[in-house]
């Protein structure tokens, strides 16, 4: 895989996110989960990346950036806490690796994956959408989201 591009993306400190980590504060209170150092410092990291990561980016991040001194397994524990926050999704599997995005005060979104250099391109079409509660209506189905990804080859890695 050549030039990876999910490396985190951060941003500097982000007044905005405080209200954002107000809302993980409640929710963790609500849900009877501990307010920890560690947990408060993993979310803050997600809520100013603005990319797509993994759990090793995340801890090297963590390591090099904030030195926080936060452990794999704290990371692991978190993030489905943070996924039912919210906050975060995972949003596909690659080489063995989940990867996640914020998804908190964010549109939604699909993607586009290049197979040759990693690259997500995201957009938006709101007919999937509409077409997500249609079918949902459809089948008598109670929708609580979907996923859309197309992957291929992008402009820089095709041959033609």
């Amino acid at each position: 895989m050549a030039n990876k591009t999910t490396a985190f993306a951060f941003q500097k400190r982000d007044p905005d996110i405080q209200a954002e980590l107000d809302a993980f504060r409640i929710f963790l209170k609500r849900k009877g989960h501990r307010i920890t150092r560690e947990r408060k410092a993993i979310a803050e990291a997600v809520l100013l990346n603005r990319e797509h990561f993994d759990v090793d980016e995340l801890f090297l991040h963590l390591k090099l950036k904030v030195k926080a001194g936060i452990s794999k397994a704290s990371i692991y524990r978190t993030i489905p806490i943070l996924i039912e926050s919210g906050i975060l999704a995972a949003v596909y599997l690659e080489n063995g690796h989940m990867h996640y995005e914020r998804v908190f005060g964010r549109d939604h979104h699909s993607h586009l994956r290049c197979g040759a250099c990693g690259r997500i391109f995201e957009f938006n079409v709101p007919e999937l959408d509409i077409m997500e509660k249609n079918i949902a209506a459809e089948k008598n189905f109670k929708s609580e989201g979907y996923k859309f990804e197309i992957w291929g080859l992008c402009t820089y890695c095709r041959d033609d």
